[in-house]
């Protein structure tokens, strides 16, 4: 399975639904708090500026946010993008 990190913020509605796609693909994730200074500027270098969360790469691919990733669910292209076919 591919390794996956995800950008977040607590009490953050958008960052939830990703998480719980990702889980309820089986799919295990890193989770980075983007609350800090320092983690935030990482995630805004390796997802080429974006500021909002959540900030979700699969693999070496940014995928974008939670809309991006229900998009490739609906496609039917993340499990395939997760390694799960």
């Amino acid at each position: 399975m591919a390794k996956i990190d995800i950008y977040t913020t607590p009490f953050c509605g958008f960052c939830s639904r990703a998480k719980a796609l990702l889980t309820q693909k089986g799919a295990a994730f890193t989770e980075i708090d983007v609350m800090n200074g320092a983690a935030r500027r990482a995630m805004m270098s390796r997802a080429g500026g974006a500021h909002t969360v959540p900030q979700i790469f699969i693999g070496e691919i940014h995928v974008g946010g939670c809309s991006d990733l229900m998009a490739l669910e609906r496609s039917r292209q993340l499990d395939q993008l997760l390694d799960l076919d």
